[in-house]
Parts: C-alpha cells; structure tokens; sequence
C-alpha cells in the first residue's frame, strides 16, 4: 500500500541507488515521514545533557579531592597520597572536559571513551568493598554514552570516530 512504512522501506531498497548520498537521502526520507528524525534529535539532547550531568558532577567532585572517590582509585590502582591527589585533578579535569564536548560536540571516539570510563568507574565500586549493587546502580553511566554512540550511529570508517 503505497505510503505506508512497509511500501516506503521497499521502494528505498529497490530503487536504483548508484551513490551512497542517494542510499542516505532516501533513509533520511524514510525516517522524516514517519517522525523518527524529529524525535531522534530530541533523544539525542536528552541524552547528551544527560552525560553532561552525570561527567560535570563526577568532575566537580574528583577536583574537591572527594574522599570516598580517593578510597576507590586507591582500591582500583594502589595509588594513594599526593600522586592520588595529582591524579584525581587530572580525571576531573578530564571527566569536565567530557561533560563540556558532550553538549557542543560529542565525537564518537569520546562518546567511546566515556563509556569505557562510565564501566570502569562504576566497577571501581565493588572492587572498592561497595556491594555488587552499587555497580549496578551505575550502568547509567556506561549505558547513557553508549546509548548516544548508537543514536548518533556506529562508526563505519575511522574518521568516523572523529564526527
């Protein structure tokens, strides 16, 4: 039935498509008809502010030398004292750094890399005494970078990590 997802969808993937521009206006079309690119920017911000909340807020707190998180890197790497507390600059730094790329220009190889960071840092938890659960509590902080990684969509190329 003409105008309907199904017929849409087959029309784009039988259409004699000679350029990848072609394949990309095609799919964009697609999508746009059915209301999927509007909401997908709106997802995008939401999670974006999201990562930005949750990275600015471990930032502020890394750069106040917050005890319990030197506990954890203690726990995490055997590093205490004043090379901890150089150390706990130099992620917090890092850590603002993201929630500030996160709103102006999130690239995949940062999106990559928070959630990497998100993984190892809530798994700081339990290796730091914490019950399994405050682990588990912290999959927001993997899944939400990972989750605008797969919305802003996989890299393809290697440049792609850089767009």
């Amino acid at each position: 039935m003409p105008g309907s997802a199904r017929y849409v969808w087959t029309c784009v993937f039988r259409a004699n498509i000679t350029t990848p521009q072609e394949t990309y206006y095609l799919k964009y079309k697609f999508l746009q008809k059915f209301g999927i690119v509007k909401h997908q920017k709106k997802l995008e911000w939401i999670l974006r502010i999201g990562l930005a909340g949750e990275f600015i807020g471990h930032g502020v707190f890394a750069l106040q030398l917050k005890p319990r998180f030197l506990e954890l890197l203690a726990a995490f790497t055997g590093i205490s004292g004043p090379p901890a507390n150089y150390l706990m600059y130099t992620i917090g730094t890092g850590d603002v750094i993201i929630a500030i790329l996160a709103l102006v220009y999130p690239f995949r190889l940062m999106l990559a890399w928070a959630t990497v960071w998100g993984f190892l840092t809530a798994l700081s938890r339990p290796i730091g005494g914490d019950p399994i659960w405050d682990f588990v509590e912290r999959w927001a902080n993997w899944a939400v970078p990972l989750a605008l990684l797969y919305v802003r969509g996989l890299p393809k190329k290697v440049k792609d990590w850089f767009t």
